[in-house]
């Protein structure tokens, strides 16, 4: 599918689910992150997150575009 900004907390989502957790917020931008990956997964706080960040973060991450759109579909499906 073609890749449109999405709602950040969508995009949180993906990577709360795979495994990332929560670390503390840095400004305008929060920080997640997993043992044993550097670097953080950094998203901006404001509500949509653009398209370079959802094409970055989940590559960053180790997490399949399928996988990824997979996931902001079940956020959004209920």
């Amino acid at each position: 599918p073609r890749i449109v900004p999405a709602h950040r907390l969508d995009l949180e989502r993906v990577f709360l689910r795979s495994g990332w957790k929560f670390s503390p917020q840095e400004g305008s931008r929060r920080s997640y992150v997993k043992v044993r990956i550097i670097p953080p997964i950094l998203i901006p706080t404001y509500n949509e997150a653009p398209v370079s960040i959802i094409r970055n973060n989940p590559k960053t991450a180790g997490i399949a575009r399928d996988e990824c759109f997979r996931l902001i579909e079940k956020d959004n499906m209920g």
